[in-house]
C-alpha cells in the first residue's frame, strides 16, 4: 500500500518567519496539497532561551498571513524531550550507540590539536570501546553514535542528485548531551520518524545534517524520508539574503504592502519554474509543483520584481478582496489605525469600493494604495504636498472660483457630467484641459498625482467637492 505524503515544515522560532523559511514551507505545502497529502508544523524549540511564545507566534501569524495552513496542531520538539532520551538510551542497549565521558576540557584539547595538525576538528573515539567501569567519578556522560568509520553515506536527493560524504569525516556524532538533553540531530530524526514525515524538503545547508542523520536513521534501522534541498536565497548582491538586504520576515513584507497571494506567486518563482510562466494562481502551483523543476543554484531576491507582480494582483484582484486585503494590512501600516475606524463610520467604506477601481490601477503596494486613497478621509481644509501648493497659485485660484458656479448648477453629479462641465469651462475660458484639472485635482486632494479627476469628484460627492474647491478659490 502506497504511504500517504506527508511533509513538515520546522522552524526554530527566532521571533517571525524568515522570508527563507516561508519558502520552504510554501514547497513543503504545495507538494503535500498537490499529492492529497499533509503538511505538519513542528517548531523546534530546544533553544529555550530564543524559544518564547511571542517567536512561536510571530511564526504562526506569517504562515497564516501567507495563507500555507498546516494539518493538524503545531508539535513542540521541547515537549518530546523524554521521546528523544529513551531513543538515545536503546540505541546505547543495542551497542549502536555509547556513554563519553570527555570532559569539555579534554574536546577543547582535541579540537586544538586537530587544528594545530591542519585537520578538521574531530572527536577521536576515546570513550568508543571503553567499559564503563573505566568512567571517571562526578563526570556525566554524553551519549554519542557509534558511527561507521570506514565507507561513505549516500544521499539520493531530489534536487541535488547523489550525494557521497565519506564516513571518516562524519564521527561519532552526540545523541544526547551531558545534562540530558537531545540534540538537533537526534531530535529530528526521531521526530520525523513518529510523525511519519515521507518527504523532508529543506535548505541545502543542511546536506551535511542530511548525512549524519542517515547514520542515525540506518542505527535505528528506521525507514529514511525522501530528502530535497533546495538552494538557498540570496540578495541582489549575490550574497546570502541577510538584514542588509532590507526586509527578512513575513511581516514585514505585509507591512510594506504585499498581498500574500502575490508572495505566493513570487517565492515560487525563486527556485522553481513551470515553462515560461510568469504569474500564476495557487491552484496552478499545487498542481504544476514537483522536484524536477528546481534548480540547483541560489535564487536572487528582486525586490523590483516582487513590486510589479504585486501590482499585477493588485490589478486583477476582485474589489472586495483587495479590501479585505487592505483592512488586514490597515493594523501594521502607519496611520492604519485611523484610515480602518475611518473605514468604519457611515457609508465611508462604500465610497472606498466606488474608489478603488481607479486606485487600484495605479498602485503597485497597498502602501502606494493607502498613499492615493489620503484624499478620502482627508480632514478639511486639506494639507498641500508641494506641487500642490505649486499648482495653486493666485491665477488657479481665481479660476477656481470661477468654476464653481457651473459645478453649483449640475443636477446630476457623475464623473460623465462634471467631465463635460469643465470641458465647457475650459473652452469658455480658451484654456486647455490640464489647465483646469491640475489645480482641481491639488485642491481636491492636496496633491499633484491622484486618480482620475472625474472619479475623485464622482466618488467624494457634489458636497463635499465643491466645499474644497471653495477652500482653496478665491
Amino acid at each position: 500500500m502506497t504511504k500517504s505524503i506527508v511533509t513538515r515544515f520546522a522552524p526554530s522560532p527566532t521571533g517571525y518567519l524568515h522570508i527563507g523559511g516561508a519558502r520552504t514551507a510554501l514547497f513543503s505545502w504545495l507538494y503535500a496539497k498537490g499529492h492529497g497529502g499533509k503538511m505538519l508544523l513542528r517548531i523546534e524549540d530546544t533553544d529555550r532561551a530564543r524559544s518564547t511564545d511571542e517567536a512561536v507566534g510571530a511564526l504562526i501569524d506569517g504562515l497564516e498571513w501567507l495563507g500555507l495552513n498546516w494539518d493538524g496542531e503545531p508539535i513542540s520538539q521541547f515537549a518530546r524531550a523524554e521521546r528523544h532520551k529513551e531513543v538515545a538510551e536503546a540505541l546505547v542497549a543495542a551497542g549502536k550507540a555509547y556513554y563519553c565521558y570527555a570532559t569539555p576540557e579534554e574536546l577543547t584539547e582535541m579540537r586544538e590539536k586537530a587544528m594545530a595538525e591542519g585537520r578538521p576538528p574531530r572527536y577521536d573515539g576515546r570513550w568508543r570501546d571503553r567499559d564503563a567501569s573505566e568512567a571517571p567519578e562526578g563526570v556525566a556522560p554524553a551519549i554519542r553514535l557509534k558511527a561507521p568509520v570506514e565507507g561513505e553515506t549516500i544521499i539520493e536527493d531530489k534536487v541535488q542528485g547523489t550525494i557521497k560524504f565519506p564516513n571518516k569525516d562524519l564521527d561519532d556524532l552526540v545523541l544526547l548531551r551531558s545534562d540530558g538533553t537531545p540534540t538537533y540531530m537526534l531530535a529530528v530524526v526521531v521526530d520525523d520518524h513518529d510523525m511519519e514525515v515521507t518527504h523532508i524538503i529543506r535548505g541545502d545547508d543542511h546536506l551535511t545534517n542530511a548525512a549524519r542523520q542517515a547514520l542515525i536513521y540506518a542505527a535505528l534501522d528506521w525507514d529514511i524520508p525522501v530528502m530535497a534541498h533546495i538552494p538557498l536565497i540570496y540578495g541582489p548582491d549575490g550574497k546570502k539574503l541577510s538584514k542588509r538586504h532590507g526586509a527578512l520576515g513575513a511581516e514585514q513584507y505585509r507591512a510594506m504592502g504585499y498581498l500574500p497571494a502575490a508572495m505566493r506567486n513570487y517565492l515560487a518563482r525563486l527556485g522553481w519554474s513551470h515553462g515560461d510562466e510568469e504569474i500564476f494562481s495557487t491552484d496552478q502551483m499545487i498542481e504544476w509543483f514537483d522536484f524536477d523543476a528546481i534548480g540547483k543554484s541560489p535564487s536572487r531576491f528582486d525586490f523590483v520584481k516582487l513590486e510589479n507582480l504585486n501590482g499585477h494582483y493588485m490589478r486583477t484582484s476582485a474589489d472586495e478582496e483587495l479590501l479585505d486585503a487592505f483592512k488586514v494590512y490597515l493594523p501594521h501600516a502607519e496611520g492604519g489605525a485611523d484610515v480602518l475606524a475611518w473605514l468604519g463610520e457611515g457609508d465611508n467604506e462604500k465610497m472606498f469600493l466606488a474608489a478603488l477601481p481607479g486606485l487600484k490601477e495605479r498602485a503597485k503596494t497597498l502602501v502606494e494604495l493607502q498613499e492615493s486613497a489620503r484624499y478620502l478621509w482627508a480632514q478639511r481644509p486639506l494639507d498641500l504636498d508641494e506641487k500642490a501648493t505649486k499648482l495653486l497659485d493666485d491665477a488657479s485660484k481665481a479660476m477656481l472660483g470661477r468654476l464653481l458656479p457651473n459645478f453649483e448648477a449640475l443636477e446630476e453629479w457623475t464623473a460623465e457630467s462634471t467631465d463635460a462641465a469643465v470641458r465647457t469651462f475650459a473652452e469658455a475660458e480658451e484654456l486647455k484641459l490640464g489647465k483646469v484639472a491640475q489645480p482641481l485635482r491639488a485642491a481636491l486632494t492636496g496633491r499633484g498625482t491622484s486618480p482620475g479627476i472625474f472619479d475623485v469628484l464622482e466618488v467624494l460627492g457634489k458636497a463635499e467637492s465643491i466645499a474644497r474647491i471653495a477652500d482653496q478659490s478665491a
